[in-house]
């Protein structure tokens, strides 16, 4: 099994959330990663998977921030890529 790099996640309610970074890319100047929150919990070959990109942020500060991707247009965009980056993943947009 593949080991994939983790990021921590900080969430509007200040709780930390662990990510694993499944693929990364970058459109328009803008990166995107696709994520997942556990590599090794079995959802039945389903893996809920999420697309964040990376969020303006201070040049003065060495950590990226990452928001996750709301707008329905810019996801359906950014998964179709993802799904030719990675063959052997079905993304569905929900």
């Amino acid at each position: 099994m593949k080991k994939y790099e983790s990021i921590p996640f900080l969430t509007d309610d200040g709780s930390e959330v662990e990510f694993c970074i499944l693929e990364q890319t970058r459109i328009n100047g803008i990166n995107y990663l696709l994520v997942a929150e556990d590599e090794d919990e079995d959802h039945d070959d389903e893996t809920v998977v999420y697309i964040m990109k990376e969020s303006t942020q201070d040049e003065d500060d060495d950590m990226k921030a990452y928001e996750m991707v709301e707008d329905e247009t810019e996801l359906s965009s950014v998964s179709k890529i993802f799904e030719q980056l990675i063959d052997d993943m079905d993304l569905e947009v929900e």
